[in-house]
């Protein structure tokens, strides 16, 4: 049976692929190459299956090729996007932030012309109860004179009834009664005089009473507009401070005890509101003095918010347009294929790429340190580090303070690298954790 197949293998082949000589002739003798239908076979065969490969690895090339092009198109989307969305972040952020400071400034010159009117106020009422008082007194005396005169005419009168008695006439002492008279008229005249005075006193009294009136009508009215403002610097206050509290909470700080670590350790210009201050004269503190202290308390807090954000590490080490090829965890290492923990992120790019430091702080390495080639290291406050492997190129120095943004150095493949990218870890008190945790809790805030 198989001998018969084979010999109907070979009729088939002789029929297809006869036999073929190939002559090779020269000056002095004439070759011949026989090329059998095995061989012609085997030839057929390896041509096609070289043709088909070269269709085969042409296609791929150019689907990959098309591929790669697809994604640096659409990276390139997504980094302008992102470029745009950070930028209309930061101009939002600054017109928080002037509109506070207007607002802040609009707040003081309130407050300064509530306290002169309050001065004003405050004078008006002591001249008004000086005039009372006075008033008062005038009365008391002239209620006094005239009690005088009356006694002194009943006096006359008694005089004279006593002089009519015994004498049975009115006509001695003529001298003694034309004193008491003219005495009695003297105080008559100073009674009209202090009547006229007290008239004047009451007529500036009610003038005084008018201009109260309006100076409490005035004070309604910077008060009303004083409440507008306060309630405009709360909402801008909460606003701002809800965020970056909210970004904190998400990486697991606490805010209370952030908030007093940087009072404790800032000594810079622009730091925490001084509460206001006015004499109150023993009394309580009023309530509007009261709400412009809690607003400044808000407002200190936001700007604690603010310089605690620049020393923690919610930056993004690289602008330029790159790819993400591998994240924080356990994965399989391209070196040994073994399972070991990724203590970072990688970020791909071209050679060069700028890398910037993702929070202010101070350089405490720059310079090669085994498997991670070109190394540099920034120490944060509130017990951050980050590290910037694999670079090939470094801009800093070892002690230099760095602010965020900052270049640092180039995107490189030094060390243990199997491409040009970026290593970036984020180290909290001596412990490796995920830096997309800063990265996300962030990218609403800045």
């Amino acid at each position: 049976m198989v001998a018969s197949l084979r010999r109907r293998l070979h009729l088939w082949m002789e029929r297809r692929f006869p036999e073929q000589r190939l002559f090779l002739r020269t000056d002095t003798e004439t070759r011949f190459l026989r090329i059998g239908s095995g061989m012609q076979l085997s030839l057929l065969v390896g041509g096609g299956a070289l043709v088909l490969w070269t269709v085969f690895a042409t296609a791929t090339v150019l689907i990959d090729t098309l591929a790669k092009d697809s994604d640096r198109t659409r990276i390139a989307q997504q980094q302008q996007q992102y470029e745009l969305r950070l930028a209309q972040m930061e101009r939002e952020r600054d017109n928080r932030l002037n509109e506070a400071r207007a607002a802040q400034e609009r707040f003081r010159l309130a407050l300064e012309k509530v306290s002169d009117q309050q001065m004003a106020l405050l004078s008006a009422e002591d001249r008004r109860r000086e005039l009372e008082q006075a008033t008062e007194a005038l009365q008391r005396m002239l209620r006094d004179t005239l009690r005088e005169r009356d006694r002194a005419r009943a006096d006359a009168t008694a005089f004279r009834e006593e002089l009519r008695a015994t004498t049975g006439s009115t006509r001695t002492e003529v001298g003694r009664l034309r004193d008491l008279e003219d005495t009695l008229d003297y105080m008559v005249d100073a009674l009209s005089l202090t009547a006229d005075a007290r008239d004047s006193i009451l007529s500036e009294a009610r003038e005084q009473e008018a201009r109260i009136v309006e100076l409490e009508m005035d004070l309604r009215l910077v008060e009303e507009r004083t409440e507008r403002v306060f309630t405009r610097l709360e909402e801008a206050a909460t606003v701002s401070m809800e965020p970056l509290a909210r970004m904190f909470e998400q990486v697991g700080l606490s805010t209370d005890r952030l908030l007093e670590d940087v009072r404790r350790a800032y000594s810079g210009t622009g730091g925490p509101l001084s509460p206001l201050s006015f004499s109150t004269r023993g009394e309580p503190e009023d309530p509007m003095t009261q709400r412009a202290n809690e607003v400044l308390v808000k407002l200190d807090q936001v700007n604690l918010y603010r310089l605690a954000a620049e020393g923690a590490p919610f930056g993004y080490p690289v602008r330029a347009a790159h790819r993400f090829t591998s994240g924080f965890g356990y994965r399989r290492d391209p070196k040994t294929g073994g399972r070991r923990l990724h203590a970072g992120i990688d970020l791909a790019a071209a050679q060069g790429t700028p890398i910037l430091a993702t929070a202010s702080g101070v350089v405490t390495h720059a310079g090669w340190q085994g498997g991670y080639g070109r190394l540099v290291t920034i120490r944060h406050s509130f017990g951050f580090e980050t590290r910037y492997a694999h670079l090939h190129t470094i801009s800093v120095r070892v002690g230099q303070r760095v602010s965020r943004g900052d270049r640092i150095g180039g995107m490189g493949t030094t060390g243990r690298s199997t491409g040009v990218h970026l290593h970036y870890e984020v180290h909290v008190g001596g412990r490796a954790v995920n830096p997309m945790t800063y990265i996300r809790a962030a990218r609403d805030v800045f």
